[in-house]
């Protein structure tokens, strides 16, 4: 079997759509290919790539040309989903790679009660959270507004390390709000939109209501959170390949 037709087997077994970070874990596992190189992940990245087989739907996830028809709307939208619910989709695909992110850097992760039954891949997003009910880290008022918060990461005394709002067509306002009533814990803040948004969001976090918060609230775009994920799916499963041989 060619390397490209075990990328395609792969992409097939997870319903004709994969993230690379997925793909890296599947991929191997087709014993019937001989990956002679060094580097598989860079070729399962350029495989992807080739038009004739694979199409980007969103950063960080690609599919089968032949199975574009056949996909869930949850992860291609077609002419007939509404905006919003297209909108809420991908909100959800980033709330989910936030989730497995924090999971692979060690940390506990939550999502809103709200969200949970929200379709990831193919799975919800209560599949990939691994705190089913917020830590009481705090008093009830304060604890009502960080459960709002799109992803919340935890570190090993749980207590939050990180909170995420994912921007696709809200106003930023509301979250810098709730990131101004969290900014006493020694957490960090991030808005995750696309990159298209860092000017708006460079003019909203300069504004006199966040002066406090300026320098504790950074923008990451959807490409970098699409990055981060498959760079570190990459590198959690060197670091299982060289424990097997130690």
């Amino acid at each position: 079997m060619k390397q490209h037709e075990a990328v395609i087997e792969a992409m097939k077994r997870e319903g004709g759509y994969a993230t690379l970070g997925r793909l890296y874990q599947v991929v191997p596992t087709i014993t019937e290919c001989a990956w002679e190189t060094k580097t598989p992940f860079a070729s399962i990245r350029r495989i992807v790539q080739d038009p004739r087989f694979f199409f980007r739907i969103r950063p960080g996830l690609w599919a089968l040309n032949d199975c574009r028809d056949r996909l869930p709307e949850s992860v291609l939208p077609s002419k007939k989903t509404p905006v919003a619910r297209a909108s809420e989709n991908t909100h959800a695909y980033y709330q989910g790679l936030l989730a497995e992110v924090g999971a692979m850097r060690h940390m506990e992760t939550f999502v809103p009660l709200q969200d949970k039954n929200r379709p990831f891949m193919q799975q919800t997003l209560a599949s990939v959270a691994t705190v089913p009910v917020m830590y009481k880290f705090t008093y009830d008022e304060t604890l009502r507004k960080a459960q709002t918060v799109d992803v919340v990461w935890f570190n090993e005394r749980k207590m939050p390390e990180a909170f995420f709002e994912v921007e696709n067509s809200t106003d930023m306002l509301n979250a810098l709000s709730k990131f101004v009533q969290l900014q006493d814990f020694a957490a960090r803040f991030f808005i995750v939109a696309d990159a298209l948004r860092r000017r708006e969001f460079m003019d909203k976090i300069a504004l006199t209501a966040f002066h406090d918060m300026r320098n504790r609230v950074l923008f990451e775009s959807y490409e970098y959170v699409a990055v981060l994920h498959a760079k570190l799916s990459e590198l959690a499963l060197l670091e299982q390949g060289e424990k097997q041989t130690l």
